[in-house]
């Protein structure tokens, strides 16, 4: 029998693996890099004082960190929304993360 976790990158990678794009955890650093996943959570974080929105995407390989600083809400960003980023990703302690990125919302399932 498989985790809940393994179901959810088996579903992940399944979703995601028809847009050919570079999974996160094969995902450079410092280098201009397009990636997407399945947003898992969101927070309102200030950084350095200025608010800031968190999102935690993942595409069952690996997990991104996406900040978009200067920002309190970002219209149709929501949990489980697909969202493919395009920018430069360095490394936060341990995690992966990609600070003011381009980033295109997927269609909800069934649009």
């Amino acid at each position: 029998a498989q985790t809940r976790e393994e179901l959810i990158s088996e579903r992940l990678s399944a979703k995601f693996g028809e847009l050919h794009l570079v999974t996160l955890s094969e995902m450079p650093t410092r280098e201009p890099v397009a990636v997407c996943g399945e947003i898992r959570r969101m927070s309102i974080k200030p950084r350095a004082g200025i608010p800031a929105v968190e999102v935690l995407i993942s595409d069952g390989s690996g997990e991104l960190t996406v900040i978009f600083s200067g920002r309190e809400r970002i219209p149709g960003v929501g949990h489980n929304r697909g969202l493919v980023v395009t920018g430069v990703a360095y490394l936060e302690g341990t995690r992966k993360v990609m600070l003011n990125p381009v980033y295109r919302l997927l269609p909800k399932p069934g649009q």
